[in-house]
């Protein structure tokens, strides 16, 4: 069987691998996953610099330490006006490193058995994670921030004004 072939466990048809996912060590298919739905287009905004690696994910989610970078591309310069103002925002990423999903597990917090929506486990059919953190500081089209426990290399999606409020006024 050709490599990038794979048969699904649940319709039993043969797909390609970039159109299956694997959940408690099965291949699933994206049709079986989704039905007929559309995928549609995401691009990043930047990328994050960290020391987290991805020998490390297995730890995630781990409390933050630590500070990273927000490398912004030169285009997204434009849209960082007034952000250092802010102390708190909410960062979009994509978990570009999620290999396969587990659907029910020990939830490393309190060891309580849940499923994936019920906890921070990175590995998630989305790949899509929101983490609150604290700007630090802004130079040029770069972001400084303190509590993002993002991989290195992870793709920026999105960045909003955080839950934490702002410097001056405190609304």
């Amino acid at each position: 069987m050709n490599e990038d072939r794979l048969i699904c466990s649940e319709c039993c048809q043969t797909v390609n691998k970039s159109k299956a996912c694997i959940i408690d060590d099965k291949v699933v298919c994206f049709t079986c996953m989704y039905g007929d739905i559309t995928p549609f287009d995401i691009y990043p905004i930047g990328s994050v610099r960290t020391k987290l690696g991805s020998r490390e994910t297995s730890s995630l989610p781990a409390e933050p330490n630590g500070i990273s970078c927000i490398d912004l591309f030169p285009s997204q310069k434009r849209f960082l006006y007034k952000l250092e103002e802010e102390t708190s925002l909410l960062i979009v990423y994509y978990l570009h490193k999620v290999k396969s999903v587990i659907t029910v597990f020990n939830r490393r917090l309190d060891g309580k058995s849940v499923g994936v929506f019920a906890s921070r486990t990175p590995n998630r059919l989305s790949k899509i994670a929101v983490q609150e953190v604290r700007l630090l500081k802004i130079e040029g089209n770069k972001l400084y921030v303190d509590g993002l426990d993002a991989m290195d290399e992870s793709p920026v999606l999105d960045i909003k004004l955080g839950l934490g409020r702002r410097r001056a006024s405190g609304r």
